[in-house]
């Protein structure tokens, strides 16, 4: 069938009547990420190594060789490049591993070629198609809706739920056929960025639970992060060795409002996935070999290093040596798919269990979320076997490049806007101040727990106590801060002309 196309695509000459020989696939996105060949069989490979897939086939067996994690990003990008390259006519899709299941991208895709879309609205709130599936996945809206049915008719796909199966496939479907159409571009529109200048290096976010923190890891980033090229041919925004703690959440339920898009089922299965391992994992130098995290905890160096770290904390629970590693220097420089989670740290602060997680490189938008509570339950799960004791304490996830993909600006956009600033409480771990206006101006810093007086602060201005204040709690929460800077200056005005003062509230000159 040939599909038909609107004013809005480019077309570049009529290939229909010429065959696959001939082909070359091109990308026009993520190219970087696709291996392309010169057959007419496209492979989405889901979480299944694009190269281990490539390493079974010619080139003259498939058109392109790529993965797919998430449907609501990379199904957009998937359509597009096979409306641009029509001599696809076959797509074989690849849904054979746990993290297929949990993300559900493959099965995405699939529901796509088999029900349609229809046009809704997308977690950006902007129009956009919407694959009928129960998982969510967007298609822009800029492409026509005849061109979709078109690709749909046009490409035949076939579901395999395992790497053998899906070599079958490939290798029994024609390696030649006839373009279905003109290529066809549509126009992708780009979001604006506005930056606001900070230092680049060295953030620290501080919250009670995963869905607070998000908001403002989203904001931090979006304001001041810096865009630069990736590794994977677009662009992100990164801040360097961003830090996040979550004061409270380890301690009860998921706290999992409405715009944090994971749901509990989803949640309970990726969980899982770090305390279990598959079996063991080949190790292969510069070959894109499947890893989980839980695999790399339970068997991969020949060890289970989370039985490891349990009876080390039953022996001595107030050890500083349980580290748990997943980086391999032997052969994660060169893997195409090396770990992002590297070091994690388990050990009793203050009294309690706490765990400090370090990843090299961190997708904020769509990966952070799920990566902090998988660390909160491993956290849960050594608490209650070695040390049940001990109450558990934050969990700290340190991410050295932290970063928002531009195909995530105008939805991270959206969350911000709705649900930034954070309701102010006031709370910090510095302490608390209280102001009085007598002889002098007296400030008192209270602590967090018992209300103690740690200090007394005293001077005629706002500027001479701030000095003071500022010299020795350098660590103040910003907005904390603010606040108190105006409640210097009330009180100074007091002084100044001798009426009450009374902190919290409006001055009385009568």
């Amino acid at each position: 069938m040939t599909g038909k196309t609107n004013g809005s695509c480019f077309n570049h000459g009529d290939p229909r009547n010429a065959l696959s020989p001939q082909f070359q696939y091109l990308p026009k996105y993520k190219s970087n990420q696709i291996i392309c060949g010169h057959g007419v069989t496209a492979v989405v490979c889901g979480w299944t190594p694009r190269l281990v897939v490539a390493k079974a086939l010619q080139k003259e067996d498939f058109a392109a060789i790529g993965q797919l994690y998430s449907p609501r990003r990379g199904i957009n990008f998937l359509v597009r490049n096979l409306l641009a390259n029509p001599y696809v006519r076959y797509l074989v899709v690849l849904n054979a591993t746990r993290e297929d299941k949990v993300s559900g991208g493959s099965s995405c895709v699939l529901d796509f070629w088999r029900n349609g879309c229809y046009q809704g609205i997308s977690d950006a709130s902007k129009p956009v198609w919407v694959i009928k599936s129960e998982i969510t996945g967007y298609i822009d809206i800029e492409i026509p809706l005849e061109a979709l049915e078109a690709l749909r008719t046009a490409v035949k796909a076939f579901e395999a739920k395992s790497l053998e199966e899906a070599i079958a496939i490939i290798k029994s479907l024609p390696k030649q056929a006839e373009a279905w159409s003109v290529p066809q571009e549509y126009p992708m529109n780009e979001y604006a960025t506005s930056l606001l200048p900070a230092r680049q290096i060295g953030h620290s976010i501080e919250a009670p639970t995963i869905a607070e923190a998000w908001v403002q890891i989203l904001h931090r980033i979006r304001r001041f992060g810096k865009l630069r090229l990736n590794s994977y041919g677009g662009t992100w925004q990164e801040l360097v060795t961003l830090t996040a703690i979550i004061t409270a959440e380890t301690q009860k339920e998921y706290y999992l409002p409405d715009y944090l898009p994971l749901e509990k089922t989803f949640i309970q299965e990726y969980c899982e996935h770090l305390l279990k391992a598959e079996g063991k994992q080949q190790k292969a130098e510069g070959e894109g070999v499947k890893y989980t995290y839980g695999d790399r905890l339970r068997s991969y160096f020949e060890v289970d290093q989370i039985e490891q770290a349990i009876r080390a904390l039953q022996k001595n629970p107030y050890s500083s040596r349980i580290v748990l590693n997943l980086w391999d220097s032997k052969y994660d420089l060169t893997s195409s798919e090396p770990p992002c989670l590297n070091h994690i740290w388990i050990a009793v602060s203050d009294s309690k269990l706490i765990l400090v997680a370090t990843f090299r490189s961190n997708d904020m938008f769509s990966a952070w979320p799920a990566n902090a509570m998988q660390l909160i339950a491993l956290q849960r799960y050594i608490q209650a076997r070695a040390v049940p004791h001990i109450p558990l304490g934050s969990l700290v996830t340190v991410s050295h490049s932290a970063h928002i993909y531009d195909d995530c600006f105008e939805a991270a956009d959206t969350i911000i806007k709705q649900h930034y600033p954070p309701k102010q409480t006031f709370w910090d771990p510095a302490g608390s101040f209280v102001i009085s206006v007598g002889q002098e101006i007296v400030v008192e810093l209270i602590s967090p727990g018992a209300g103690e007086v740690l200090r007394v602060y005293r001077g005629r201005t706002a500027k001479q106590l701030y000095r003071q204040i500022a010299s020795d709690r350098p660590d103040l929460e910003t907005a904390h801060a603010l606040y108190l800077g105006t409640e210097l200056q009330k009180a100074e005005i007091a002084f100044t002309m001798q009426i009450p003062y009374e902190q919290d509230k409006p001055l009385n000159p009568s």
